[in-house]
């Protein structure tokens, strides 16, 4: 059963949060105006300061709260979730699922822009679950929150806990993941998929001697990628409890954890502020905050590695999320490319484990693209998904 929910941080959270940020011990800095080795020292200054002195959380849980929130517990874990229904007179149920280190914040810009009607009276029942061990969902108590755990989590909140027997989905980074198990262990409900990437797993699941040479680039320059800047992915995905202790205890810490993704995998020619607002960047941060679920979430990448890996080197042993990464997916799929987003995969490596219905290259945006490109998504999506729904 939903239960309606309110954001509502307690102050003494917030008056502690402006008292560490008033204290925080800055490290020093050699030749990094570019973010060569992290986030901008002068940067982060500037925006911490704003956090402890400037930004109105206040103002920021008004609008939120602007949205129809609510909680629900399924199989011991509490679900915090969007349900904004359509204007229109005919309307689909879309599931929109975050990653990491965004939130559900990432698909505020693109809400009322799916569940406005168009000219044929065709609009979205929007859902924006938070990922257990995210923002206002419940953390985790057990091992094993994995995407495939997920997916499940999620298709019984759409069709035992909402009611609808048929849904579409859409995601960027793990909401790419769950929505891909979604559609391989759910297949019954999900009628459409609409990805902003293609999911990292597959990296580990083909053989190089049958691929295309725009294929092999690709995969070199994932390589590449992973030398130089996934090394935050490597830590996650092996010690998270290790990083957890600071970025629970500091807030400029988990700044500057998140801020840097934000700056390196967005459009903005430099400039992070082209892309996000300080009040978009820390109402994102906030949320990570006070709900002390920066440790949950980079978890999240340890449970995905752990089931990848035992998969992967003791294939006697049928573990989830990825006993199925062998079989393509069935659902109608559409990928939109944006340009800037972490090393865009060609199309021909996609159609290995999609039915792929659209493929859509954007002109601008990168890895965020619901906060940098909302309009341009909320387009890509209507159109697939109209189509999809009224030629099935």
């Amino acid at each position: 059963m939903k239960n309606k929910f309110q954001i509502n941080i307690d102050q003494k959270v917030l008056d502690d949060l402006r008292l560490r940020l008033a204290a925080t011990i800055w490290p020093d800095e050699i030749n990094n105006r570019k973010w060569e080795t992290g986030t901008n020292k002068e940067y982060l200054q500037a925006l911490c300061a704003y956090w402890q002195n400037d930004f109105n959380w206040d103002k920021q849980q008004r609008f939120l709260n602007t949205f129809d929130h609510f909680t629900t517990t399924i199989d011991d874990n509490e679900i915090h979730f969007i349900h904004q229904p359509g204007e229109g007179t005919m309307n689909q149920p879309i599931l929109l699922i975050h990653g990491w280190p965004d939130s559900f914040v990432r698909f505020l810009k693109l809400i009322p822009r799916l569940t406005k009607a168009d000219e044929d009276g065709y609009s979205f029942d929007v859902i924006v679950p938070s990922i257990p061990g995210f923002g206002f969902s419940g953390i985790p108590k057990k091992e094993g929150m994995n995407p495939k755990k997920i997916a499940d989590l999620f298709a019984e909140l759409m069709t035992k806990e909402l009611g609808y027997e048929k849904f579409s989905a859409h995601g960027g980074d793990w909401g790419s993941s769950i929505i891909e198990q979604l559609a391989l262990y759910h297949e019954q409900a999900v009628t459409a998929i609409h990805l902003t990437d293609v999911p990292w797993q597959h990296f580990f699941t083909v053989s190089e001697d049958e691929l295309s040479q725009a294929e092999k680039k690709y995969l070199e320059e994932g390589k590449k990628w992973q030398q130089t800047e996934g090394g935050y992915a490597s830590l996650q995905g092996t010690r998270p409890q290790s990083l957890a202790y600071g970025f629970t205890d500091s807030p400029a810490g988990l700044a500057g954890w998140l801020i840097e993704k934000f700056e390196s995998w967005s459009d903005s020619n430099g400039d992070i502020e082209n892309s996000f607002t300080k009040d978009e960047l820390l109402t994102n941060a906030t949320i990570y905050w006070a709900t002390h679920t920066i440790g949950p979430s980079m978890r999240l990448y340890y449970e995905a590695m752990k089931a990848l890996m035992q998969a992967k080197y003791n294939p006697l042993v049928k573990l989830n999320p990825f006993d199925k990464t062998d079989e393509k997916v069935n659902v109608p799929t559409a990928i939109a490319i944006f340009p800037k987003d972490i090393i865009p995969a060609p199309r021909e490596y996609a159609e290995r484990f999609y039915n792929i219905q659209r493929w859509t290259k954007m002109n601008k945006g990168g890895h965020f693209a619901a906060m940098e490109r909302p309009e341009d998504l909320a387009d890509d999506i209507r159109t697939f998904v109209k189509e999809t729904i009224m030629v099935m």
